[in-house]
């Protein structure tokens, strides 16, 4: 087990958590409305050179598509599918006419109706972390992901509203053997949150009981739950130029039962794609576009994201670097981009920081910025995400939610009000040049929701603070988490639907669960 050096001047004393702190401040439920104008740093110029340029990528070079029902279905559609290899080369005209069959706008609607998201327009969600092999606390250290770890993150993304989507697992649990791992994880996934879920694609054995434990959960016929979007799935692409066999087949059983699909290809500049960062934003157009026109051309309609994931590598060492200028930049124009084919949008908050200080936070802010800057509408690992997504931690995900807390403040439209009321002249006249306004009775009527209210930040003096016990904020972010699980209660479920969930897991696990192999 690793131990982090960590600077703990206060912090818990004894063994007692509950109670500690009652609760916490959160904002209520709902998904953030972005009204603000897009960061567009490119000129409409540059926008069609970058989509002439990823045209020019299909046509000419091709993408590799790893999957021979996937050529086969685009052989049908008309593409180039050479006979020797799998590289498959695509018509401009054909990719936008495909592309323009994506609604620009969808719901998806979990097992609690309360908690539908929509994607699109100018809405924008936030997951949770996602996949990361290790865990990380003050009190255990980084080590590696187990079950018990996977539940706690799980309930964290149930307890904070401001966290809209559960997305892949938060850490993956090897201490659970890889052919029955997504069954004990999609039945805790679908117990312990009533949010949005995410199913992995790799390989149809779990792919296909995601849809079934997904539907089960809902208490829905097979015909009602597919009627519209319930779960999605996200794929990566292999870059540079290549889809990969499972998660392709995953992404065509999504959209045959209309159920949506992300599709963000891996482009790190100067490693996987192009050092300057156009480069890598036109290779990544490419591998997305291609994978999403193949989901049209199957099912007319499939929900899809067009994911950017570009990103750069420190060039001394090959490591990947996140929360950076040029990630930044990059997902500016890769907005733009979204816009120009009417795509909804997924992001990330990435770091490359090892533990929660003051690293991780500076470029998870660089990469929050750029999501709200750049018309994001989902981001990913928004919550716990550190070591460039080889870290869940349970500090950062609480520190990352006071965050998300303040970028929906931020969104809110009163704090941009300008009606009369608001304007307030009558209060200033009121107070004239020598008094104060803690006292008019414009502010009696509305200090207790003027402004934001922490849960995590401490706003006092340093004498106070010291006083309190000088406690830093990655160990008042311990303390947070420490009494949330002390304190969760799951949503909801009727029992006979949470014995059919168990029943179907005990069936898939005694029939063997899913190969480990492709």
């Amino acid at each position: 087990m690793e131990k982090i050096p960590k600077k703990r001047s206060g912090g818990r004393s004894g063994n007692s958590r509950r109670g500690e702190l009652s609760s916490i401040r959160q904002t209520a439920w709902r998904v953030p409305i972005n009204c603000d104008k897009p960061t567009e740093p490119i000129p409409q110029e540059g926008v069609e050179a970058i989509h002439n340029a990823a045209m020019r990528i299909l046509e000419e070079i091709g993408i590799e598509f790893i999957n021979e029902e996937a050529k086969s279905y685009l052989k049908k559609a008309g593409c180039n599918v050479s006979a020797s290899s799998d590289t498959v080369k695509m018509d401009r005209h054909w990719v936008m006419e495909m592309i323009s069959k994506a609604p620009t706008e969808f719901i998806i609607t979990p097992r609690n109706p309360e908690k539908k998201i929509n994607i699109g327009g100018k809405n924008i969600a936030f997951v949770n972390v996602s996949s990361p092999p290790n865990v990380m606390d003050l009190d255990r250290g980084r080590r590696v992901g187990d079950f018990e770890s996977f539940k706690d993150l799980i309930k964290f993304t149930q307890y904070f509203n401001c966290i809209h989507l559960a997305g892949g697992y938060p850490v993956e649990p090897v201490d659970i053997h890889a052919s029955v791992r997504h069954l004990k994880c999609l039945y805790e996934k679908l117990t312990l949150t009533d949010k949005v879920c995410h199913a992995y694609s790799l390989g149809p054995e779990r792919v296909e009981d995601a849809l079934e434990m997904a539907r089960i959960a809902s208490g829905l016929s097979n015909q009602d739950f597919f009627s519209k979007p319930r779960i999605y799935t996200n794929i990566n692409s292999s870059s540079p130029l290549k889809h990969d066999w499972p998660m392709l087949d995953g992404a065509m059983r999504f959209a045959r039962k209309g159920q949506p699909v992300f599709v963000t290809p891996f482009t790190l500049a100067g490693a996987m794609a192009p050092v300057t960062m156009s480069g890598a934003v036109v290779q990544s157009i490419a591998e997305g576009l291609a994978a999403i026109s193949l989901l049209q051309f199957i099912n007319p309609g499939t929900p899809c994201v067009f994911g950017t994931f570009t990103s750069n590598v420190d060039m001394k060492t090959g490591a990947p670097a996140f929360g950076t200028p040029e990630y930044v930049r990059a997902t500016q124009i890769t907005g733009q981009m979204a816009r120009y084919y009417k795509l909804p949008l997924r992001a990330s908050n990435a770091c490359a920081a090892n533990a929660p200080d003051g690293q991780a936070m500076w470029e998870s802010l660089n990469s929050l910025w750029s999501a709200i800057n750049s018309g994001v509408n989902v981001v990913y690992h928004s919550a716990g995400w550190l070591e460039g997504g080889l870290i869940a931690s349970y500090e950062k995900f609480v520190m990352d939610c006071e965050v998300l807390q303040q970028f929906q403040r931020y969104l809110e439209p009163q704090i941009t009000d300008y009606s009369e009321d608001s304007l307030a002249v009558d209060a200033i006249r009121q107070v004239g040049p020598t008094g104060h306004f803690f006292g008019a009775e414009h502010t009696q009527k509305r200090y207790t929701n003027a402004f934001y209210s922490p849960f995590l930040s401490d706003w006092s003096n340093f004498e106070a603070w010291e006083e309190a016990g000088a406690v830093w904020t990655q160990d008042r972010a311990n303390k947070i988490w420490k009494n949330i699980l002390d304190n969760f209660e799951a949503p909801p479920i009727d029992e006979s639907i949470n014995e059919q969930l168990k029943d179907f897991v005990s069936k898939r696990i005694s029939e063997g669960g899913a190969p480990t192999d492709f």
